[in-house]
């Protein structure tokens, strides 16, 4: 945790978090997160761990059936699933900080996003390229923008969000299957040869920000052009259902018909998408944009069933929220500490093992990494109130 700038001494102990009148934690929400957490685990190694993906390029170390079975299992259970499901719970969450006393809502939500997007600056600069808070503090202001909404009114805000971004890349699609057949090239594989950022990721730390610089404008327009849109709908979605505290007091046939869309159309669409990615790196513009029509319309309907799922889990056995929950509660430490892990893996930073390691043994490294952070963050809640990176935010927020 060195990375945080900080050390625990400094951090506020309280071994009775509850007792504080402007924090609200809802267990279902630290769930949820730390479930996520999970997830966004799974699908960042991967590309923290290979060039191969971010270029849409096969592996040629890594041709077995178990690899592809392997790859099979992230792009159609994990690849965007989790993101919008993390969009959703910060929505959800954007209500408690509205309720709060003291300075004026957008003031300090202000200070908050200002604050995140150093934080996630200095993430996407050090660590991963591929970082989200960036994109979620300036999408914040947005939600902050709507923040006298009604929760009807921000639902069909979100669902309008969707049918567009649906709409655009089916068009999009579309113009670039016929331009194919007319024989203009759509591919966007700009790279064929990725011995230089095995190279670069696999030197010094120098080396290792130079490369991130490099790579950080293309990361950051794909980001936006693929999921930004997403994760402001979800946004909305989460802000609406935070109005009316529904994670609170989900009913139980919402709950079974999310897991009945979820399992069916929404896993139906994530297994297309995955298939296609699997057999396919031609790089295609006009698959990539058919693959985001479906990945909007279907993913967040398989986030919705895993979130359902989880729900009512958690109602029959409440252990596995108590076990979720710290991780959530301590959610951007456990994201920066995931990235600080991964670089120290696989970049010159410490073993530098990029483009060293199969795709199983990569969903194995995730398994056990969260495992151990599920561990560490339960220790941590039972003296600490927040996180390092939770502590930095809220000093920045409330000069506090």
């Amino acid at each position: 945790m060195r990375i945080m700038l900080v050390s625990v001494t400094t951090l506020p102990r309280d071994p009775s978090p509850s007792l504080s009148p402007l924090v609200r934690r809802v267990v279902e929400v630290d769930m949820l997160r730390g479930f996520a957490l999970f997830g966004i685990l799974v699908v960042n190694i991967s590309y923290m761990a290979s060039p191969y993906g971010t270029f849409g390029l096969p592996d040629p170390d890594f041709t077995r059936a178990v690899d592809d079975a392997a790859r099979l299992i992230g792009e159609t259970l994990f690849v965007d699933k989790f993101y919008v499901l993390f969009a959703f719970l910060f929505g959800y969450s954007f209500t408690f900080q509205a309720e709060r006393a003291g300075a004026s809502v957008v003031r300090r939500s202000l200070r908050r996003y200002g604050a995140l997007f150093l934080l996630g600056a200095f993430h996407a600069v050090v660590l991963w390229r591929g970082d989200i808070l960036t994109v979620y503090a300036v999408l914040g202001l947005v939600l902050l923008a709507a923040r006298r909404a009604r929760p009807r009114t921000a639902v069909k805000a979100a669902v309008i969000v969707l049918a567009v971004l649906v709409v655009f890349y089916a068009l999009l699609a579309g113009f670039s299957f016929w331009a194919e057949s007319v024989g203009r090239n759509t591919s966007i594989n700009v790279f064929d040869d990725p011995s230089q950022m095995i190279a670069a990721y696999r030197g010094g730390p120098l080396d290792v920000i130079g490369e991130n610089l490099a790579l950080l404008p293309g990361m950051l327009s794909g980001i936006w052009f693929m999921q930004a849109g997403s994760a402001m709908a979800m946004f909305l979605l989460g802000f609406a259902a935070g109005q009316t505290r529904l994670l609170e007091d989900v009913p139980r046939r919402w709950l079974v018909q999310a897991q009945w869309l979820g399992f069916t159309a929404g896993l139906a669409g994530s297994l297309a998408v995955g298939l296609t990615h699997l057999v396919d790196h031609s790089g295609s513009g006009a698959l990539l944009a058919l693959d985001l029509a479906v990945t909007t319309a279907t993913a967040p309907l398989l986030a919705a069933a895993y979130a359902a799922t989880l729900l009512r889990l958690n109602t029959a056995r409440p252990g596995i929220g108590r076990a979720l929950a710290p991780a959530g509660r301590l959610s951007a430490s456990n994201y920066l500490g995931q990235s600080a892990l991964m670089a120290l893996l696989f970049t010159g930073y410490g073993l530098a093992l990029f483009a060293k390691v199969s795709p199983p043994l990569l969903l194995g490294i995730a398994a056990a990494v969260f495992a151990g952070q599920l561990l560490l963050s339960a220790w941590w809640t039972r003296s600490h109130r927040y996180g390092p990176a939770e502590w930095w935010l809220r000093t920045l927020t409330y000069g506090r």
